[in-house]
């Protein structure tokens, strides 16, 4: 016996973290087909996988390569629109608002990709910098630094950034 979970335990019990890093990096409109294609990917290497290995490091570090394969295919994708961009019109004072969570993602989107993923690694998925220095690449003090520049970023631009308790740096991002 190899002394492994069962695959589908290792789903149960992490696949909200990956759909959360998933989500963070590559927002709700493609973040499902990432998590599902990290899960195939993981369900196939799984059985090579040492009994002592940090599986959440290892899923979260399959779905931050699936996300980026998915921005890599999406930059190469046309995107149709209604209207070309030089004659697009503005929004209209009144039109809906998108609300907190579409706002909050949106901060999160404009954030430089190395702290967009050092918060989604270390804030969402619970990774210590070590590990999140591993999957970036670089020292963990510079993952620490990433994602403290990031979250301080999201603090000015986004009011609604830090409503936990003080020195909580858990944020939701849908």
């Amino acid at each position: 016996m190899t002394g492994k979970q069962p695959f589908e335990a290792i789903v149960s019990a992490h696949g909200s973290t990956v759909l959360r890093v998933c989500r963070a990096i590559l927002g709700p409109a493609d973040a499902d087909d990432a998590w599902s294609e990290s899960f195939l990917s993981a369900m196939k290497a799984y059985p090579d996988l040492p009994a002592d290995a940090n599986v959440e490091a290892w899923l979260v570090t399959i779905a931050h390569r699936k996300a980026i394969d998915v921005t890599r295919a999406a930059a190469r994708r046309a995107i149709p629109v209604a209207e070309t961009p030089d004659t697009a019109t503005p929004p209209v004072a009144g039109d809906a608002e998108p609300d907190a969570a579409g706002e909050l993602a949106q901060a999160v989107a404009k954030l430089p990709a190395k702290q967009k993923h050092a918060i989604a690694y270390h804030s969402l998925a619970g990774l210590p910098y070590a590990e999140v220095a591993a999957i970036l690449g670089g020292s963990a003090d510079a993952a620490r630094r990433a994602a403290a520049d990031g979250i301080a970023t999201l603090r000015r631009s986004y009011p609604g950034a830090h409503q936990g308790a003080p020195g909580e740096h858990r944020y939701a991002i849908p």
